[in-house]
């Protein structure tokens, strides 16, 4: 049963919340409707015109064209070195923390790992009140990319958000309790809610994700008074034998070949980026990558597989397809295009454009006409060595040869965590920039090894090379790939198509930015620091010590005529369990925290005890060659996700290398094949995986840890040599 708490008695903090408030009772929804009293008092009305209230941030990206501008001026490049911590508020969880903020009336709603929801008092920090949807922890076993959530939705009283485990729950804005709660999903599949819902004429929208482990993507609109499903719109076709739902998935069905649906759907998750345009009364969302990631086993003989990796527009009252653009056609590296997405007025050419501007994982920046799908322009704003260039004329990419993989490695850039990943982007009107996080790393891609490709339901499910696409054995060779991952921030100009100005930064998986009309661009580091950057050359003003890796981006609010600028800081995603190996130190602690910083405080954070190493006891390897490289295919297939690459854990997990449960086999198949730390998350995979699977990862480890000791006893050696 999901369960609240409050801190204060009911009747006291009502009282609060109108003391609280920037304008007591709201505007109604349309015109002729009642006005709305409370909290979280956003309507149609309201949220259309956030620009004419400036001091709230009422939606993900703070108003419907998702620009994360913020028009406040009260900090700006001559005083932002006098801003100080104000308050900080412990989340007291350590996955990662991806959410942004919203505040409205007072109120600051913010959302933690576990799909976890706080009410505070956007002044000091007090918190009102807690949720906790109680996900079950052997949920992780489906969420890709850590146990994250990016954030609510408020609308007429109400907090919305999705539960990882599926759940779309409408709470009241005032108490925390539940108002109602419904499944978007089928429980027994795979799929996850890691997103923020957006709401449309009191339609609640939201997506979800799963694909590499074998789901059918939609978006689905559920009524915000009541929950019940309005529409929804499937991103890719299902069994043609079974009929499609409308002309748009018998067009999409042309695309495809195979039998997509019986390799778990054909994936197309809309798990992150959506945008409105209430002019011209369009929704868009955009779509991620297929199931498996490999085409040729998704649909041999090609295709462009629609609408995977594609910007789609609908009718946000009906889900009726209006136009669609595909970024990637045919994917096959996981290049999704669920990545944020802005709208804009540009002048192109003389004439003033609706524009769609996105950076997706590919490593080229489009440029659409919003209107109609027209693309405008697009170029590389990273290294990508995939395609050449865009076609214009046709609006496809032009591959390179040997861009798609084949049964030797291919090093191609982006990796498929992306030249631009999920942490969002933001446009500054006044300097006409674009600020995007950028990831800069290669992948090692190739067709399954050996062992073949077997689809495995509720498992990852990627049909490529695992061990290939894994880290070489040789130090030295480690070592060289690891100086290749780099991130920065990139100022883009999207009229010109070409950088502004860039910072680099000593690691990736770096935060997402906010941009302010005070010529500034906010972002925070994976090595531990939120920094103010000056928004027309990227000069470094500000930072602020933040004792953990930072991801989600900042946002801003202004009360009592004082401006306050926030971040929920928390290493953790996918490239924090993934790549542990390349993890620098200072990244590796989760401090879970809301900070919120104002001119002229002096606050600090206590210090930060954060003890995790890898204590290698390994037993005696008995096992042979063939069933070591068999676990080392199984674990790269299945358990990397988490556990990291070569079972070099970014230590958000336990490092499996440390295990003691790798000294008795049927140990080890209890945890592995049974479940027995289900409730600490490490979930069961009897279903996906049988006792010789389990027994060649347990040899895989076990291998792994012994070359781990010696290392960590060659830099002990080397270390007392050097005193």
């Amino acid at each position: 049963m999901p369960v609240y708490a409050l801190r204060r008695p009911l009747a006291s903090f009502l009282v609060a919340v109108q003391a609280l408030a920037c304008m007591p009772f709201g505007p109604g929804d349309e015109a002729g409707e009642p006005a709305i009293g409370g909290p979280a008092a956003v309507a149609s009305a309201r949220l259309v015109a956030a620009d004419s209230e400036p001091g709230s941030w009422m939606s993900y990206g703070r108003t419907y064209s998702e620009q994360r501008f913020s028009p406040l001026t009260k900090v700006d490049t001559d005083n932002v070195g006098q801003l100080g911590l104000a308050w900080s508020f412990d989340l007291e969880t350590e996955r990662g923390i991806e959410a942004t903020s919203i505040v409205v009336d007072g109120v600051m709603y913010a959302t933690s790992a576990w799909s976890i929801v706080h009410a505070l008092d956007a002044r000091t920090g007090e918190k009102l009140w807690t949720f906790d949807p109680q996900v079950a922890k052997d949920k992780s076993k489906h969420a890709c990319c850590d146990v994250v959530n990016r954030g609510v939705a408020v609308w007429k009283g109400r907090v919305y958000f999705g539960a990882l485990d599926g759940r779309l729950i409408a709470l009241d804005a005032a108490t925390g309790e539940v108002e109602w709660s419904v499944a978007t999903v089928d429980p027994a599949l795979p799929y996850t809610i890691t997103g923020a819902p957006r709401i449309i004429r009191d339609k609640v929208l939201i997506g979800n994700g799963g694909a590499e482990y074998g789901v059918r993507g939609f978006i689905a609109a559920y009524d915000a008074d009541t929950g019940e499903q309005v529409w929804k719109f499937y991103t890719v076709p299902g069994n043609p034998e079974k009929g499609f739902e409308n002309g748009a998935m018998e067009m999409a069905a042309k695309t495809w070949n195979g039998e997509w649906w019986a390799l778990g759907g054909g994936g197309g998750t809309v798990w992150d980026a959506m945008a409105h345009d209430p002019d011209l009364d369009l929704l868009y969302i955009g779509v991620g990558n297929g199931t498996p990631w490999n085409q040729e086993i998704r649909s041999p003989g090609g295709g462009d597989n629609l609408f995977l990796s594609s910007i789609v527009a609908l009718r946000p009252d009906t889900g009726e397809y209006v136009w669609h653009y595909q970024t990637t056609p045919g994917e096959t590296w996981d290049y999704t295009a669920t990545q944020h997405i802005i709208l804009a007025e540009l002048e192109i050419d003389g004439r003033e454009r609706k524009v769609l501007m996105q950076a997706p994982k590919n490593g080229f920046f489009y440029v659409i006409d919003r209107e109609n799908g027209e693309l405008l322009s697009a170029e590389k704003f990273m290294g990508a060595t995939w395609a050449s260039h865009v076609d214009m004329e046709t609006g496809r990419p032009v591959e390179t040869e040997n861009a798609r993989y084949s049964d030797g490695p291919q090093l191609t850039w982006p990796s498929y965590l992306g030249g631009h990943n999920w942490h969002p982007m933001s446009f500054n009107p006044a300097t006409g920039l674009v600020y995007i996080p950028v990831l800069d790393f290669p992948a090692n891609y190739a067709h399954p090894d050996e062992f073949g490709f077997e689809y495995r339901p509720g498992a990852p499910n990627l049909g490529i090379d695992g061990i290939t696409g894994s880290l070489p054995d040789d130090q030295a060779e480690r070592d060289a790939l690891g100086a290749l991952v780099k991130g920065r921030l990139l100022a883009w100009d999207p009229v010109e198509q070409k950088e502004a100005w860039v910072v680099e930064h000593p690691g990736t998986w770096n935060g997402g930015t906010l941009t302010t009309a005070g010529n500034l661009v906010f972002q925070g580091t994976s090595n531990g620091e939120f920094v103010a950057f000056r928004a027309d050359d990227g000069k470094r003003l500000w930072s602020f010590p933040t004792q953990t890796g930072v991801v989600a981006p900042a946002m801003t609010y202004e009360l009592d005529g004082e401006q306050y600028v926030s971040v929920n800081v928390g290493w953790g995603g996918a490239f924090a369990l993934v790549f542990g190996e390349y993890v620098r130190a200072e990244s590796m602690p989760n401090v879970s925290r809301v900070l919120t910083f104002k001119l002229g405080e002096d606050g600090s954070l206590p210090e930060v005890d954060w003890q995790k190493n890898v204590v290698f006891d390994p037993p005696e390897q008995t096992a042979s060659a063939e069933t070591i490289r068999k676990g080392y295919s199984t674990y790269q297939d299945v358990c990397l996700g988490c556990h990291g690459l070569n079972a070099v854990s970014g230590l958000l997990i336990p490092d499996l290398r440390g295990s003691a449960y790798l000294h008795d086999q049927a140990a080890f198949d209890s945890v592995v094949l049974d479940g027995a730390l289900g409730a600490n998350g490490m979930a069961a995979f009897g279903e996906q995986l049988d006792a010789e699977d389990s027994e060649a990862i347990r040899a895989y480890v076990i291998q792994q840890a012994w070359r781990g000791k010696a290392l960590a006893e060659g830099r002990q050696s080397a270390a007392r040599s050097s005193q």
